[in-house]
């Protein structure tokens, strides 16, 4: 299928999602949880690009999460503009943000890149935690408005941006896998070394990867104080994010965009169900046994697993 037909089609699937669930359901826990589960389907997409793609592993994802939850709360504070238009700035401020990370660190490798990610969202929650004006390490309150510019409440057009946020990620990251920039994030996963040797600009391909990343991951973070009117530090940096984000592309499988979108529904929809029933405490015990799971029985995640059954199946 051509991008241009994915784009189409995954459009038209996604505005009837959003069509029949805005329509036929009317408890408004499922926008709650929905919400959550298409917030970890672009947060896992977006990781994805990076750590999938071009396998260089990103454990600053709460970090890009807060910078677009925090961008949110200065833009709110400042001007009277829409969502859409704070989630916009939200992912240019990632987004200088991830290119000018990519800069200062993709010239390390493996287990060292990854510390370094690591690094940088602890130096963020620092300038957070000690940044009045966004409320510091005290928090900060944003009431909603009280109309949502759509028919519904306003947690139901949460709920509306972030599926088509998810729609345009799931899109942008399978227009990715089948380009020539896909080609180079391949190359550089594959051997970086031999890439650079055969004209790869790699380090402007990995600039052009953590910038996308860290934009998408932003967009995810920007709507969370319309989500939770009360946003503090830890909770915006919570290591559940980086955990998830990490956790659900190895579960769904790495290597394809839809990899990401399965791990995420997956393991998004049993983590609400878990809060829902016993208690969100378990949300990080869950996470673990998965992935001891899957590293075990399918190392190559749900869409690895597939495609092997299909390989060993006898041709008729």
């Amino acid at each position: 299928m051509s991008n241009t037909r994915f784009w189409l089609v995954s459009f038209v699937v996604a505005a009837a999602v959003l069509a029949a669930s805005r329509g036929l359901v009317a408890n408004e826990y499922f926008f709650f949880a929905g919400y959550v589960v298409l917030q970890y389907v672009v947060l896992a997409t977006a990781w994805n690009i990076l750590g999938g793609y071009t396998g260089y592993i990103n454990f600053g994802t709460g970090a890009f999460f807060a910078i677009g939850a925090y961008s949110t709360v200065v833009l709110h504070k400042l001007t009277a503009a829409p969502v859409p238009v704070m989630m916009l700035g939200a992912g240019l401020v990632a987004g200088i943000v991830g290119c000018g990370m990519g800069y200062l660190t993709l010239r390390l490798k493996g287990v060292f890149f990854a510390i370094a990610t690591l690094a940088m969202a602890i130096v963020a929650q620092t300038l957070i935690v000690n940044w009045d004006f966004v409320g510091g390490s005290r928090g900060t309150y944003i009431v909603r408005p009280q109309q949502a510019p759509l028919f519904g409440g306003y947690i139901e057009y949460l709920y509306s941006l972030m599926l088509i946020l998810s729609w345009v990620a799931v899109a942008v990251a399978r227009s990715i896998e089948r380009s020539p920039l896909g080609l180079g994030f391949n190359a550089i996963r594959d051997d970086e070394e031999a890439a650079e040797a055969a004209g790869v600009p790699t380090l402007n391909l990995k600039l052009v990867a953590t910038a996308l990343s860290g934009a998408l991951m932003g967009m995810a973070g920007a709507p969370l104080p319309y989500y939770v009117t009360y946003l503090d530090p830890s909770s915006s940096f919570s290591l559940s994010y980086a955990v998830n984000s990490v956790a659900m592309p190895l579960i769904g499988g790495m290597t394809s965009w839809v990899g990401p979108v399965i791990g995420a529904i997956l393991l998004g929809t049993i983590q609400q169900v878990a809060t829902v029933t016993i208690s969100s405490e378990l949300n990080l015990l869950i996470v673990g046994l998965l992935l001891i799971l899957f590293v075990i029985a399918a190392p190559n995640g749900i869409v690895g697993l597939i495609a092997a059954r299909r390989r060993a199946r006898p041709r008729q």
